[in-house]
């Protein structure tokens, strides 16, 4: 299955974007995918705040687990992986206009006027499936280098 499949069934299940994003990657990283759905249970309405968008949160995440620094002074990867996540958050915004969850809605989701809005307007099943295609196809050419 693809990771773009994975992650729509992931959220159309109702996990959160982060959630689904993460675990479509799970496995190829070496994470269960249970391990990533908890990992990504926080992330998701851009953190509850409508911050940064949960999709763009989990396919950071992925790219953390493939490029992250995880030995003491391994600088090179610290700066590697801050490269990744600039050039992510650089693609997604340039594809979809913004990284940020309120600014990809038009609405405040940490709200409950906002999530209402959000629902009344079918955002969460038509907006969110778009973002999260785009992180994780993002991703995975990020992945693959």
């Amino acid at each position: 299955m693809k990771h773009t499949e994975i992650a729509s069934e992931l959220f159309s299940k109702r996990y959160y974007c982060s959630q689904a994003v993460l675990a479509a990657f799970a496995e190829d990283l070496g994470m269960t995918k249970e391990q990533a759905l908890k990992v990504g249970a926080c992330f998701g309405g851009g953190m509850c705040k409508a911050e940064v968008c949960g999709a763009c949160t989990g396919a950071l995440m992925a790219l953390g687990l493939k490029y992250g620094m995880c030995e003491d002074g391994d600088l090179d990867s610290k700066e590697r992986a801050n490269s990744y996540a600039v050039r992510f958050l650089d693609e997604f915004a340039s594809q979809n206009g913004s990284y940020i969850c309120r600014e990809l809605l038009d609405c405040d989701i940490s709200t409950h006027e906002g999530k209402a809005y959000a629902r009344a307007k079918g955002l969460f099943a038509t907006e969110c499936p778009k973002m999260i295609e785009s992180a994780v196809l993002i991703a995975e050419k990020l992945l693959n280098e």
